[in-house]
């Protein structure tokens, strides 16, 4: 696939990218190079290739499930601006 001039300064100007007018010309050629990459890519055979196991499948160590701080909440608190019913109150900033 080859990409023109214009169109890399659509891509440029969609990604907010300022790309100098002297360099298009080479964006243009190293980008074409990486889709013809990735087209030859996607006509690789690869329905004998077994998938790759996912990390979630491992069985994950996890700690025991103890209380391992004291509950401080009216000493952190204390220092607060504005406290109601053991929450803190925040000014609003969404209307």
């Amino acid at each position: 696939m080859s990409l023109s001039t214009t169109e890399v300064n659509k891509i440029a100007w969609l990604g907010r990218i300022a790309i100098d007018d002297d360099k298009i010309e080479a964006y243009a050629h190293d980008l074409s190079g990486i889709l013809d990459f990735v087209e030859q890519m996607s006509a690789l055979d690869t329905s004998s290739v077994v998938p790759m196991a996912h990390p979630m499948d491992q069985a994950q160590r996890l700690r025991a499930d103890q209380v391992t701080e004291d509950n401080q909440r009216e000493l952190f608190q204390a220092n607060a601006p504005s406290v109601d019913a053991g929450l803190f109150l925040v000014p609003k900033v969404i209307e």
